[in-house]
């Protein structure tokens, strides 16, 4: 098999380095397709500030999404959006942050898993997230996202065993990603008393970064939740507005809103 080329900015060392030198780390989620420019968001989210950028992949039934976000996938779909043009679209993106594909394992395995990751890999992506793939089930993804030079990045569950945890924290590549809460995604109006505590906990089992995710919908809650973290995830508040209608001067302003509270 050919090794696949890979391009972009690797997801580990740049988190590690950034973290290394005291930055809290900020990880805006966009969907892939939502808008005729959603490349132009990704963009103007690198250059207000964010450490990496998660691109979702739009699908029929995403079970750990909530209304926002689910909206936005079926807005892509009925675009008539598909992998081949969302990787399309992504091979002309030039920014200098990592970037990180979210997807279901359906659409994986129906593909192959090694031909996704070629192709991901290929089109500048160099992390991977699938949060319904469990973890006892996770071996061959694991190993065909390092033949192609991708990080498969874990999800860390606040219900999960101690031993559960210590085993996500050291198999995670790029960075552990903590959700918040045993919900869908979605904005909040204020984040578990809980979410400290556990990303804490996290923190004794590895030297990755681990960022919380799940209901970070302000520059406040952003601030609380990298506390105790080493940063955060901000999807479904960013969603709801590209939804309303945001245009990439927008995103860049609140993107550069968290990343001034992150700061200081």
């Amino acid at each position: 098999m050919t090794t696949p080329t890979v391009t972009g900015v690797p997801v580990e060392t740049h988190l590690r380095a950034r973290r290394d030198a005291g930055r809290k780390l900020l990880v805006p989620y966009v969907t892939a397709g939502v808008c005729d420019d959603w490349t132009a968001h990704l963009r103007a989210c690198a250059e207000a500030g964010a450490d990496a950028i998660e691109i979702g992949l739009p699908f029929s039934e995403p079970t750990v999404d909530g209304p926002t976000v689910q909206e936005a996938s079926d807005r892509a779909l009925h675009r008539g959006t598909s992998l081949r043009i969302l990787l399309a679209d992504l091979r002309t993106v030039r920014v200098d942050v990592p970037l990180i594909v979210m997807t279901y394992y359906h659409l994986v395995a129906r593909e192959g898993l090694a031909a996704v990751c070629a192709a991901l890999a290929e089109a500048g992506v160099r992390g991977l997230i699938v949060p319904d793939l469990p973890l006892d089930e996770s071996a061959g993804l694991e190993q065909a996202a390092a033949g192609a030079g991708i990080d498969l990045i874990l999800v860390a569950a606040p219900s999960s065993s101690p031993a559960r945890l210590r085993e996500i924290a050291q198999r995670s590549r790029g960075f552990v990603y903590a959700v918040t809460a045993m919900a869908t995604t979605g904005e909040r109006t204020a984040l578990p008393a809980t979410a400290g505590a556990y990303a804490a906990t996290l923190k004794q089992h590895t030297d990755l970064p681990v960022l919380l995710g799940f209901g970070i919908s302000t520059p406040d809650h952003a601030a609380a939740g990298a506390r105790s973290a080493d940063g955060v995830v901000v999807g479904s508040a960013l969603m709801r507005r590209i939804l309303d209608g945001a245009t990439p001067a927008d995103t860049a302003a609140f993107v550069t809103s968290l990343r001034t509270t992150l700061d200081t």
